[in-house]
């Protein structure tokens, strides 16, 4: 493997996004019902549609996920293992596990709001990253939240608070389109209000980030896409991440191990 590799793990775990104690059971493609606006019971007006789509959001203290994974950075694929687990605004951890007939750990991720904490447990590297490390293929308006988002199925915070969006609806699916900071957004949500595509471009810094959920699977009472298609360029900057999840859980209680070992050495 080339000395590189870490940062481009670190790189397709944050566009990633996003494994319980327990044995579970295998995720069952559902899909999500159908949302009716009620009417609002004081000014007998119908209840603003963004508060709706708001309502139907994932809410949850931490989640657990263990995905099958296609991950192919500027041309270079590799299928790979991951366990996921968050700490809801907190933390992001994930271990990637590569099989070679047997299963080992490569590499392993912390990822908060500020920060990026990589092991590279193949080569005995580590890196210690700043956040805005994703900015390098996610652009400037992809956050900590975003990630978490996209990890879940989550629409981003930022768009459902987007005073001038412009909202159309055809039966059961739901199109918000804007523009936030330059950077224009289409988002899709289909039954249940659930997102099922989002596309954000940047035309004048040739960026592009475009996120399919193509199925979904419940979790107890929960609903969240069991694929997940991820694309994005910036410029000649290509990444391409193809997510299934095989195992998913809500609110357990998860431990987040990460430590470097003092024979690691830094990966720059």
């Amino acid at each position: 493997m080339k000395r590189n590799i870490l940062n481009k793990i670190g790189i397709a775990l944050c566009l990633l996004v996003m494994v319980s104690c327990k044995a579970r059971k295998q995720v069952v493609v559902v899909t999500p019902p159908p949302v009716v606006i009620p009417p609002d019971p004081v000014a007998g007006k119908t209840v603003n549609p963004i508060d709706v789509i708001k309502a139907q959001q994932l809410n949850f203290n931490t989640f657990s996920a263990k995905a099958a994974a296609t991950l192919d950075i500027d041309g270079d694929k590799n299928d790979v293992t991951l366990n996921i687990r968050i700490a809801r605004d907190k933390k992001i951890w994930v271990s990637v596990v590569k099989t070679v007939l047997v299963d080992f750990e490569i590499a392993r991720a912390l990822i908060t709001p500020d920060s990026i904490l990589l092991l590279n447990k193949f080569q005995g590297l580590y890196s210690k990253k700043p956040f805005s490390f994703v900015h390098t293929y996610g652009g400037k308006q992809f956050n900590y939240k975003t990630l978490e988002s996209l990890l879940i199925g989550n629409a981003l915070p930022e768009i459902l608070n987007d005073k001038s969006t412009t909202l159309q609806t055809n039966n059961d699916n739901t199109t918000l389109t804007g523009n936030l900071q330059n950077v224009m957004y289409k988002l899709l949500l289909g039954s249940g209000k659930r997102v099922t595509q989002l596309n954000l471009s940047n035309p004048a810094e040739a960026q592009t980030l475009q996120v399919a959920n193509r199925e979904f699977t419940q979790s107890g009472n929960k609903i969240v896409p069991s694929q997940i298609d991820i694309q994005s360029a910036i410029k000649n900057k290509k990444i391409q991440v193809n997510l299934q999840y095989t195992r998913v859980d809500f609110d357990q209680q998860l431990e987040y191990p990460f430590s470097i070992p003092e024979s690691y050495k830094p990966a720059d």
